[in-house]
Formats: C-alpha cells, structure tokens, sequence
C-alpha cells in the first residue's frame, strides 16, 4: 500500500465516527430539545453539520475507491453503513482491519517476503 492510499484510508477513518455519531447526537438531541423546549433554531445548523459529514465522509470515500481500488460492493457497503444510524462504528472497525492488511502487506513487500 502507497502512502496515499494509507492517508486516504485513514482520512475515511478519521471521519467515520464523526459521521456515524452525528445523527444521534445531533439530529435526534436537536429534535428533543425543539419538542420540549422553544429552542427551534438549533434544528437547521445541527442539520447542516450532520449533512456536512456525511458529504465529507462521500468524498473521501469517492477517494479510497480511486486510490484502493476496491470493487463496487465494498464501496457500496460503506455508503450503505454512512447511511444507517451507528453504522459508521462497524465501517471503522472494517476500515482499521483493511488498513492493517495493508500495512503489513506493503511491509512484506519492501521486505521481499511476498512478490508484488
């Protein structure tokens, strides 16, 4: 694995949890807080940030599959886990066991163990 596709995969990392806890934590307190209190001008910001991720988690998931290479499915998998509320959590723990095959993979390379 080259050095970008190591950061790529790591930026997708980076905002996965982000991500996934954005609606919960955002969406559903918002709506909680509009239901019981006055406070509706929370809805809209907390909205636009929770769209934000998730437009920021498409890119750099548009990113690995350029990078990476990887098929269709697996892209399809983690848009489909951006999507569910908490899915983002299992897409991290996939995303920090594809990182670490990767790593190892290009370790084993440099070290001439496996032919490329």
């Amino acid at each position: 694995m080259d050095i970008k596709t190591a950061s790529a995969l790591h930026r997708l990392r980076l905002i996965s949890i982000p991500e996934a806890l954005s609606f919960p934590a955002l969406i559903l307190f918002g709506s909680v807080l509009s239901r019981v209190s006055d406070i509706d001008f929370l809805m809209m910001p907390l909205g636009m940030l929770h769209g934000a991720l998730f437009v920021i988690y498409a890119v750099f998931l548009l990113d690995v599959w350029t990078k990476a290479k990887w098929p269709l499915k697996r892209v399809a998998l983690f848009f489909f886990l951006a999507v569910i509320p908490f899915g983002g959590l299992y897409g991290d723990k996939l995303l920090k066991k594809y990182e670490a095959d990767g790593v190892i993979a290009a370790r084993a390379r440099r070290e001439g163990t496996v032919s490329a």
